[in-house]
């Protein structure tokens, strides 16, 4: 987090004229909220980094844009446009994640280092709606989008392991076709049948429409989605918002679209794992929570692993085709890569879940509940089965980053800003500006 605010002064201290860095709120522990602004237009962009806290290469995104817009007018003057950058939007939350930042890159060392905090503590969420929003990111998110109406918002968001793909408010013709170009490029898996978005409308090959928000419990908000948020509030401004999520972990399976042969014995499957790794979660939690009095920041580790422990077993009988789930909703045509991606998505709730307890268990000293063994094993189980089971595979932060710039750009330019493709690639041009990784590989 401080490098990312470092890198941003220096980039203005090169560019005093064109851009400029300023707080914009503060973090529950005090942390400033830093927005970099590019360019003098009267049409503003909002991009927002790290609104996820293990999500961090947005950061590394966001100084990217920044360097293409100071680098080509036609993004900033040409256009009439102001790039407004975020560069974290929790960054308390980042910095639980700087074990595993500094690498090596391993499955391992992320899930035994990963944080993300409980559902009610993510900036982006409005689960009373925004007149009641009461974390102060999440007011800075709202303050700068109602100060900004911007015409364009982009929130960047990473898959630990899977594919990329853009979820918008807003049909873009194109872009589907921009993000395969990019994608095969870069050597990106594109998502076709995102979990996120199992019910969502397609607008094309890793391209989804986010629903207009309803009211839903807490079950339905973590499993769905389509609940009231900072991506949907600027659209009173007539605001398009595109979601832009780029993997850590690339599986080449998630970009499958051809029928599957067995449906329902993967849905099985998958259905039964998710419980059993459940089961053998709960059974840690119980035994560890005694001994958790007096350890520190226990409740911030506890909270999202309550919550992944509530809604694993609905997602379990919302998947298994031999369960009614009570929604009286079934599930849609479904593609290889729907099932890759529900097979990832299951292990990545009890990767996520045995992460955090893993953090609980050594906070406690000598392990007084007895316990690590198994929880090391529920680790190395998913992992495996990743980079085994899945073929995950380390995707380098420079490909992650320029991915984001590029899908970002596409819908600036989507969106109704006078053309500025190469004309060799039908791209913003390849290569201009270093890449910005959040450390050095």
């Amino acid at each position: 987090m401080d490098e990312l605010g470092a890198r941003a002064a220096a980039l203005v201290a090169r560019h005093p004229r064109h851009a400029r860095l300023r707080p914009v709120g503060t973090s529950r522990a005090g942390t400033p909220l830093l927005l970099l602004s590019v360019g003098h237009g009267s049409r503003q962009t909002l991009v927002v980094a790290g609104p996820h806290a293990n999500e961090p290469v947005g950061g590394a995104t966001v100084l990217r844009l920044a360097e293409r817009a100071l680098a080509d007018p036609r993004l900033t003057e040409g256009a009439d446009a102001t790039w407004n950058l975020l560069l974290c939007a929790d960054p308390d939350g980042l910095r639980r994640n700087e074990g595993w930042l500094s690498g090596p890159y391993t499955l391992g060392r992320y899930a035994r280092h990963f944080f993300r905090p409980g559902f009610l503590e993510q900036p982006e969420w409005l689960p009373d709606g925004p007149e009641h929003a009461t974390l102060p990111e999440t007011r800075t998110l709202l303050a700068l989008q109602d100060e900004l109406r911007p015409f364009l918002h982009c929130s960047l968001h990473g898959v630990d392991v899977g594919g990329g793909f853009v979820e918008v408010t807003h049909d873009l013709p194109g872009l589907a076709q921009r993000i395969a170009h990019t994608a095969a490029r870069l050597g990106i898996p594109r998502e076709l049948g995102a979990y996120d978005t199992l019910y969502w409308p397609d607008l094309g090959p890793a391209v989804y429409r986010i629903p207009p928000p309803r009211d839903g419990d807490l079950t339905a908000a973590i499993t769905e989605a389509a609940v009231d948020s900072t991506w949907c509030h600027p659209q009173r401004y007539g605001t398009v918002t595109a979601v832009v999520e780029a993997p850590m972990w690339g599986v080449a399976a998630v970009a499958d679209d051809s029928p599957p042969a067995d449906r329902d014995a993967v849905l099985r499957s998958v259905s039964r794992t998710l419980r059993h790794d459940t089961l053998r979660l709960r059974r840690v939690l119980a035994r560890v929570r005694p001994h958790l009095a007096g350890v520190p920041d226990a409740a911030h580790l506890l909270a999202p692993v309550d919550d992944y422990l509530l809604v694993c077993p609905q997602l379990a009988d919302a998947w298994d085709p031999e369960t009614d789930d009570g929604t009286g909703r079934s599930l849609p045509s479904m593609s290889t890569a729907h099932l890759v991606a529900l097979r990832l998505a299951g292990r990545r709730l009890s990767l996520r879940t045995a992460g955090l307890l893993h953090q609980l268990v050594t906070r406690t000293g000598d392990d007084p509940a007895g316990v690590l063994p198994e929880v090391n094993r529920l680790v190395d189980e998913g992992c495996a089965d990743y980079t085994d089971g899945c073929g995950a595979r380390w995707i380098p932060v420079a490909r992650q980053t320029e991915y984001q710039t590029r899908v970002v750009l596409a819908a600036f330019e989507l969106t109704g800003r006078r053309p500025t493709a190469d004309s060799r690639s039908g791209e913003p041009g390849w290569g201009s500006g270093a890449a910005v990784p959040m450390h050095q590989e």
